[in-house]
């Protein structure tokens, strides 16, 4: 969530209401929903391999036999500081050390198959998210503040299998959001200049429905080819707004307000090829439709714009696309061990037209390693670890770059350095060889 306020010209209140943890893809939205693809960097992830794959194609549950769960847990480990460069209005007061939050991240998945052609399945997530901190005063205050952004999201979902080759699969998504976010305002005073004292609080709650389909097909047993769609979600938020300081703003809306934020749709293309008992490879193309979120309106409780100073509040993101490709390969080291790992490029939503501090996100490059170990007949955890490389990112609020968050009052030029590591533990169990371990184990009917 963002919030940007101003006093003259075409400046506004804006809250960014949709973002989580430590928005590790592009945009701010999370890619950690499996420790078994991040092992790769997500590559090959909408062909399969692992349960979590429904995440991003609900048809991979064919691939599970009998009655299955798996469970990933992901600590993230962020760095953004902020270095403001000459021109900035506030500069004085200086930049920031790491302003974005460690975040804890869990996902949950289920199958159930209720016959050879039909399953069932659950899979609970975090898909959007921001958690950030940042001193009351610093150079670029007016951009950013104290963000808790929470989404939950829950989708029921069933796969048919057809045939031998091909299975398809839908659900539905019903997501929760929560958000809490405080931001600097600064005040021009005739004959006194600009005082940084005030701010504005906005928090609230809502609802967003989408769907998920995908399918799968085996063209050869070595090879399995995926393709999975997550919808575009108009996700609600109703909440209130608050201005604080010693210097009420005439003309603005404290109270209830209203807004929804046009999150994009995504589609996922995934190939897994085994070239020998051993050795098995992947890839990724994904493609986000952030250019559909555009600019959102904030309105009153009373069914009007909401106002600050004044002036309408409006919701600036015009994103462009995002994309993301990845490579990678896993190894069958022994019947109980796998190895793997994969690279990964993204390319950000986020260009420097409308980069602001709250969320200097850029491109980057993904490493990544990670393994699986059985550990007992039925059970098996996964381990992943991940680095990623940001792109050197400017940022440049004013009135000269055309940033739409500019609000008409402060100037805010500078630099960010910035990072992340992620390390994931998945759990996964096979419950009718865990419940049964005498029994004869069941075989996938789906197979590379």
């Amino acid at each position: 969530m963002m919030v940007r306020a101003g006093l003259r010209g075409a400046s506004a209140l804006g809250l960014l209401l949709i973002a989580t943890a430590a928005a590790n893809a592009g945009g701010f939205a999370l890619r950690e929903q499996s420790a078994y693809g991040q092992g790769t960097s997500y590559a090959g992830v909408a062909a399969g391999g692992d349960l979590s794959s429904m995440y991003w194609n609900p048809a991979l549950m064919t691939q599970f036999a009998g009655v299955q769960s798996s469970a990933t847990y992901s600590g993230i480990f962020p760095y953004a500081a902020n270095t403001p460069a000459a021109g900035s209005t506030l500069g004085a007061l200086g930049g920031t050390t790491n302003t974005i939050n460690n975040a804890f991240l869990p996902s949950s998945y289920m199958s159930y198959q209720l016959n050879p052609r039909l399953w069932l399945g659950m899979s609970f997530n975090a898909p959007f998210g921001l958690s950030t901190r940042f001193p009351d005063l610093w150079a670029g205050r007016d951009y950013s503040g104290n963000t808790t952004l929470k989404t939950y999201n829950a989708a029921p979902s069933i796969a048919f299998k057809i045939n031998d080759w091909i299975s398809v699969g839908a659900g539905v998504q019903i997501e929760y959001a929560s958000a809490d976010l405080s931001r600097g305002v600064t005040v021009p005073v005739p004959r006194v200049g600009l005082l940084p004292v005030d701010s504005a609080d906005i928090w609230g709650t809502g609802w967003g429905y989408g769907f998920t389909a995908g399918l799968t097909l085996t063209p050869t047993p070595t090879t399995t080819i995926g393709l999975g769609y997550r919808s575009q979600l108009n996700q609600k938020i109703d909440g209130t707004l608050q201005q604080y300081g010693a210097i009420p703003l005439p003309g603005t809306t404290n109270g209830s307000v209203s807004t929804t934020i046009d999150l994009p749709d995504i589609v996922s293309l995934g190939i897994r090829q085994q070239v020998s008992p051993q050795w098995t490879f992947m890839g990724t193309v994904e493609w986000t439709n952030w250019s559909r979120i555009g600019t959102s309106e904030v309105d009153s409780g009373s069914g009007g714009p909401a106002l600050v100073g004044g002036k309408p509040v409006t919701i600036a993101f015009n994103y462009d696309d995002g994309w993301f490709f990845a490579l990678g390969a896993e190894y069958k080291w022994t019947d109980r061990l796998t190895v793997r790992g994969g690279v990964a490029y993204e390319i950000s939503p986020i260009t420097d037209d409308v980069r602001i501090p709250l969320l200097p996100d850029n491109d980057r490059t993904w490493v990544s390693v990670g393994a699986t170990w059985l550990i007992a007949r039925g059970v098996s955890m996964d381990l992943a670890y991940s680095h990623a490389f940001v792109k050197s990112t400017s940022i440049d609020v004013s009135a000269a770059s055309g940033n739409p968050s500019y609000d008409g009052v402060t100037t805010y030029l500078g630099d960010v350095s910035s990072h992340f590591d992620i390390i994931s533990l998945g759990l996964k169990i096979r419950w009718d060889e865990f419940l049964h371990p005498q029994a004869p184990a069941k075989t996938a009917l789906y197979t590379k």
